[in-house]
């Protein structure tokens, strides 16, 4: 008996990416959810081109989001695969010699390769970017405001399947640079709610010790011009990020 899976997609105004996505996935699984918190593009018209469920849901926070798609799927078994992700053909095959599992608490990681302009991302940090991605919804969900992860009631088998999962992530320097910002953002909202603090010389250390790590230890300067452009990025971001919870912490103990 073949392995059945469903896909699990959330998107927002993807108009110029999930047609590519769902073609990567269209002919695997009879069970394709799409759910959109919002568009005011054209991605409720494309996805309605194929042969998905199409459910509009508001956006709390990505782990709530994927949470509450996974939980529309039919099969116990789910993929999850973002708009801006595509599966390579090696990745296509593994997928598909995989047998009926029936309700066993297997979860399947694979290698993510990051394209950044259009171009692969080996360094820095970003391959091989290992995912768990395709797992049984019975034994674990979806849990975080950002930076998602899958949490599971008890430790599922882990197998790693041959191929990449490419994902298409900045088209400029500047999409990087703002949706590094606004992640900076919720991160520091989310650590100060759990307790984290920065102090003044974490803030001050963070910016050269981050760039250290991506540029010198993780190979960035490999990448070139990307390479360095990405490492200056994510040390902004975590500068920004500490700067925030100090500015928190100070805010909230004037106020006491």
């Amino acid at each position: 008996m073949n392995f059945k899976f469903s896909v699990a997609i959330i998107t927002l105004n993807e108009e110029k990416n999930i047609e590519r996505c769902l073609k990567s996935v269209s002919d695997l699984s009879d069970d394709i959810v799409v759910v959109d918190s919002g568009s005011i593009d054209k991605t409720k018209e494309i996805c309605e081109a194929y042969n998905v469920r199409f459910y509009f849901n508001e956006f709390k926070d990505y782990g709530t989001q994927k949470s509450y798609a996974a939980n529309l799927t039919k099969y116990n078994f789910v993929l999850n695969i973002d708009a801006d992700e595509v599966l390579s053909d090696e990745l296509r095959k593994s997928i598909l010699s995989l047998k009926n599992l029936e309700n066993r608490n297997i979860a399947f990681s694979f290698n993510r390769l990051n394209f950044y302009c259009g171009k692969a991302v080996r360094s820095c940090g970003w391959y091989p970017d290992k995912k768990i991605r395709l797992w049984n919804k019975n034994f674990g969900n979806w849990e975080g405001m950002v930076h998602e992860k899958l949490v599971f009631k008890t430790k599922p088998e882990i197998l790693h399947l041959k191929g990449d999962l490419l994902h298409y992530t900045y088209n400029s320097y500047l999409e990087h640079f703002q949706r590094s910002i606004k992640y900076a953002a919720e991160s520091a909202e989310k650590e100060f709610k759990n307790g984290k603090r920065a102090s003044l010389l974490k803030v001050y250390t963070s910016f050269c010790t981050k760039f250290f790590i991506i540029y010198i230890i993780k190979l960035g300067f490999l990448d070139g011009l990307i390479g360095f452009i990405i490492s200056i990025t994510t040390a902004y971001a975590t500068f920004f990020k500490n700067l925030q919870l100090y500015r928190k912490q100070k805010l909230k103990n004037f106020c006491e």
